[in-house]
């Protein structure tokens, strides 16, 4: 399985729902709360190419997108093989 990195925020519903998806798939991922770490927030920028929204979603180093990118993916059957299922 691949490594999955997610930017969020405890408030955001789209972090939530981001990561209900891959809860449900099973998916492990590495949760970083830029709202707990506000050293995140320039990282995460700089790594999704001047992206500010929350969640930012990477696989395997790789920004994906957000919440709606991750559930578009899903809709297209594409997620499970970058997902590495």
């Amino acid at each position: 399985m691949k490594q999955v990195e997610i930017y969020t925020t405890g408030a955001c519903p789209y972090c939530r729902r981001a990561k209900e998806l891959l809860d449900k798939k099973g998916v492990a991922y590495k949760e970083l709360r830029v709202d707990l770490d506000p050293g995140l927030v320039d990282e995460a920028v700089k790594r999704s190419n001047g992206r500010t929204t929350v969640p930012r979603i990477f696989i395997d180093g790789v920004h994906v997108g957000g919440c709606d990118d991750l559930y578009e993916l899903e809709k297209e059957k594409k997620l499970d093989s970058l997902l590495g299922l």
